[in-house]
């Protein structure tokens, strides 16, 4: 029995770059350039409009590219901290307890 991989497949900037100008520039609909590309069409589509964000003709309030990077970088950083604060809060409840007996 295999299993389904939840995981998408991983393309290059590079690959993602290339399929976005060929999508813009074919006669093709993007669900046939994504057929001949071996890519899903949903996929095609959303490097279409995050590129179309990216150079600043997307919807109101779309993030960009390095908008997304930098927001999952300070979650990330966000976290860490929260995880620090829960820690020291532990040890500084242990001492308290350890300098009252």
């Amino acid at each position: 029995m295999s299993k389904k991989s939840n995981s998408s497949k991983r393309y290059p900037a590079e690959f993602k770059r290339d399929a976005v100008a060929l999508a813009r520039s074919s006669d093709k609909t993007v669900t046939e350039v994504a057929r001949g590309l071996g890519v899903s069409p949903e996929g095609l589509r959303g490097w279409v409009k995050q590129d179309a964000v990216d150079r600043g003709q997307g919807t109101s309030g779309a993030l960009t590219s390095a908008e997304r990077e930098e927001l999952g970088r300070l979650r990330r950083r966000n976290r860490e901290l929260e995880q620090t604060v829960t820690i020291l809060k532990k040890a500084t409840a242990l001492f308290a307890t350890d300098t009252l007996k």
